[in-house]
């Protein structure tokens, strides 16, 4: 293996073990926050953060609330505001009214790019108000990111650079081997 190679090589499995890499996600909504207290409330956000390209709110958090008195009180709403970190943009936000059982209270925000995001959950009512901050990473659905292209392709193109070296190598030895077993052809002068 060739030191060009060999830095190739590293270079893509210092990549896919990168842990800003690991933030990305596809798939069912997961914790990014469990049960913080926070004022007179519990909150836990789950979030499933797709980004769209169509303007549908692809950015879905999910908020969990308790309070010591077992349900939320009337009057009671959760604004949801993602304001993204890796680029320019202006925050989102949405809110919703939270009442009764707060186990499934659903917000849903339109992320328009990839990207790291900080996310705040503010929650106000007749309890008082809270807030609780975190991150999460947004991506395409069903897209792969580009390092995944990137290194999907590596090991192919690691073959086909193999394969070209020993066709050549085979060619340049045939050529060396026929040229000396060639049979020596007779000269016309010699027969007449």
């Amino acid at each position: 293996m060739t030191s060009n190679s060999l830095v190739v090589l590293l270079g893509c499995a210092a990549a896919s073990l990168s842990p800003s890499l690991l933030l990305a996600h596809d798939g069912p909504p997961f914790p990014i926050v469990s049960d913080r207290r926070a004022g007179a409330y519990t909150i836990s956000i789950w979030t499933d953060p797709d980004t769209t390209d169509d303007g549908a709110a692809g950015g879905q958090f999910w908020i969990v609330l308790a309070t010591g008195e077992g349900t939320v009180p009337a009057g009671t709403y959760a604004t949801v505001t993602a304001t993204p970190l890796a680029q320019p943009g202006e925050p989102r936000s949405a809110r919703t009214a939270l009442s009764g059982n707060a186990s499934s209270q659903y917000v849903g925000l339109v992320l328009d790019h990839e990207g790291r995001y900080a996310v705040q959950v503010t929650i106000d009512g007749p309890l008082g108000r809270a807030a609780i901050d975190s991150e999460v990473t947004a991506t395409y659905d069903l897209r792969p990111a580009p390092f995944v292209i990137v290194l999907s392709i590596v090991p192919f193109v690691l073959v086909g650079l193999l394969w070209t070296k020993l066709l050549m190598r085979r060619r340049k030895a045939a050529a060396k081997s026929s040229l000396r077993t060639a049979p020596q052809q007779p000269s016309s002068q010699e027969h007449s």
